[in-house]
């Protein structure tokens, strides 16, 4: 317990020598209230009093901190609805995004930034197989989908696909998973499951993408995507908004924007659960209030506005 209690005084230590892992001051924490509804509370509680007992018959430690009994205790919880409280414009870290004159390429809104909770919780949720983590990150994620689509129409919402090698690995894809953990329905919003991993160049590499700068990124991933044959028709000149879950250099969101383009698609914007970094420490206020133009520029992507 000591050692434990010294490895995360070491670690709070690290955050605050380091200012990119240090999150901006003035962003107080969304706690979690009661339901309005009767029957969401009654759903509420039951879901706790079945973690529990799961908790007794399969005993589990949180992922981020190692308390026992569940899989991500209310704590680390509360830390992660914190984290991704407020949702922010986040393609002006990704050089892919983003052409030397600085005009924006493809707009993107990141639940949160890849750090602290939100990382370990990821990270446990994609290579650990910790489905128990679906409920938390997906109700961050689709609060990021409303943030940037709320009031501005229809879309089809494109996951990004995983690799044939990454799914037989972990039995899953992740995006599509957060997807199906986003609270309630989304509304006028549809998952249109059309994008696939293709023969290109990109493929030619091994290895995975972690650790490879932004040349070796693109490189990898051109011409990596397509959109299904039998879905070309289904997405041809609709508005489409793409979702992955992290954005680093911005790579695959461009090729993923490149393959949709190609099929006749609207490309409006894209969503991320989590971003490696804000736009830049001073600029993550500006970049959280920029989210609200988010849903301007989708409108002004849709089909029909410069007609």
């Amino acid at each position: 317990m000591a050692t434990r209690t010294g490895l995360r005084d070491s670690a709070r230590t690290l955050l605050q020598l380091d200012p990119d892992l240090t999150p901006p001051p003035g962003y107080s924490a969304r706690h979690r209230a009661d339901h309005g509804s009767r029957v969401l509370r009654v759903l509420d509680q039951l879901a706790g009093a079945s973690a529990d007992l799961l908790s007794l018959a399969v005993p589990v430690d949180c992922v981020c901190c190692g308390a026992e009994d569940r899989a991500l205790c209310i704590r680390c919880d509360r830390h992660i609805r914190r984290l991704t409280a407020a949702p922010f414009r986040a393609e002006s870290a990704a050089p892919a995004l983003m052409d030397v004159a600085g005009t924006v390429l493809l707009p993107v809104v990141a639940a949160g930034v890849y750090r602290e909770e939100l990382a370990q919780a990821l990270l446990s949720f994609k290579r650990h197989g910790q489905h128990q983590l679906k409920g938390s990150l997906g109700r961050a994620l689709g609060g990021a989908v409303r943030a940037a689509t709320e009031g501005a129409g229809e879309y089809f919402l494109v996951p990004v696909p995983t690799s044939t090698g990454a799914y037989l690995n972990r039995g899953f894809s992740p995006v599509h998973l957060l997807l199906g953990g986003a609270p309630g329905r989304l509304p006028g919003l549809g998952i249109a499951d059309v994008l696939t991993k293709g023969r290109g160049p990109g493929l030619q590499l091994p290895g995975g993408q972690k650790g490879l700068g932004r040349g070796a990124r693109a490189k990898r991933v051109r011409g990596s995507m397509r959109v299904r044959r039998w879905a070309r028709n289904k997405v041809a000149g609709y508005p489409c908004v793409i979702v992955d879950d992290v954005l680093t250099t911005g790579a695959t969101l461009a090729e993923a924007a490149r393959a949709l383009h190609a099929a006749g698609a609207q490309v409006a914007g894209a969503v991320v659960l989590a971003a490696t970094r804000p736009p830049d420490a001073d600029g993550y206020a500006a970049a959280t209030a920029q989210t609200r133009g988010t849903r301007h520029d989708l409108e002004k992507n849709k089909p029909g506005k410069d007609e």
